[in-house]
């Protein structure tokens, strides 16, 4: 079993669009989204949710009002304005609380608790491709890292108890924790990127990300055609540090149009000469796991 995680450097490029096409292309494969801070990959798979789990993330406070005298003390300590009050009653604006917990520690009656949040849920669902392992975000979470690594746990549970070829991720975007869970232990990572100044830049610090994991990379640049200077430039980029440019993708409207009927690119348009270099990218992918395998 073999995992390939599409990332890119920034939002917007086109992760979701390859994955969903790759994703109509893979056989015997497991699918998961682990963009969790902006999941979208459900738009275009359209999955049947068959079980939800609920995931515990950051802590939320509440003041216990049979406790609370109103002293006030907590709302002069609060660096954040997260404590109200009104009527002579004390509560916490939760969008603005960070949970440092000197409220907790500095409230004379213990009348303030911790609490662990359940806003986040995961799912076990299934798609017209195959098993797909995905979640939701809750609002104002800040646990997205450990939420990708359940995420990545439960796809190669599934993977072992299905015996898939492939895990395939639609990663998140840029460097942060929530990549760096994403591509942990991956075998390939394919990055797309843009030819535009930030796009290179991008590239570059998610290539410098990749080293420090081993992670093999190849390259797909989205919409080249736009500026073909950048794109070149890109090019060059790749083969000072040898990293492959798997493919050149021009900008079409045929992807947008897709992405409205709720279908990917093959199943759309399945003669347009697009689905060529969509090939391309597949036998890569399974190239890169034969090749792992010897």
């Amino acid at each position: 079993m073999k995992q390939i995680t599409i990332i890119s450097g920034k939002g917007g490029t086109g992760k979701t669009s390859l994955t969903a096409a790759l994703a109509s292309k893979m056989q015997n494969t497991i699918f998961t989204d682990c963009d969790v801070d902006a999941a979208d990959l459900y738009l275009l798979l359209t999955p049947e949710v068959k079980q939800r789990h609920t995931f515990p993330g950051g802590q939320t406070v509440q003041i216990n009002q049979q406790k609370c005298t109103s002293c006030g003390i907590c709302q002069s300590l609060c660096r954040f304005d997260a404590i109200q009050k009104k009527d002579d009653v004390y509560s916490i604006i939760d969008h603005h609380c960070e949970g440092c917990k000197l409220c907790m520690h500095a409230c004379p009656e213990s009348a303030i608790d911790m609490l662990k949040s359940e806003s986040s849920e995961w799912y076990e669902s299934d798609t017209r491709f195959g098993p797909m392992i995905h979640a939701r975000l809750g609002i104002g979470e800040d646990l997205s890292g450990k939420l990708v690594s359940k995420l990545r746990e439960q796809a190669r549970e599934k993977a072992k108890e299905l015996k898939a070829d492939y895990i395939l991720t639609d990663g998140p975007p840029g460097v942060g924790c929530p990549v760096i869970a994403s591509i942990t232990g991956t075998d390939l990572g394919l990055v797309i990127t843009e030819p535009t100044m930030s796009g290179l830049s991008d590239l570059k610090r998610v290539r410098e990300l990749a080293m420090q994991f081993n992670l093999p990379l190849k390259v797909i640049i989205n919409k080249s055609d736009i500026n073909p200077e950048m794109a070149k430039k890109i090019e060059e980029y790749c083969s000072e540090h040898q990293v492959e440019v798997l493919a050149h993708i021009p900008y079409d409207k045929v992807f947008l149009d897709a992405m409205i009927q709720q279908k990917t690119l093959p199943e759309f348009a399945p003669e347009h000469d697009l689905n060529k270099i969509l090939e391309t990218i597949h036998q890569s992918i399974i190239t890169h796991a034969t090749e792992k395998q010897v």
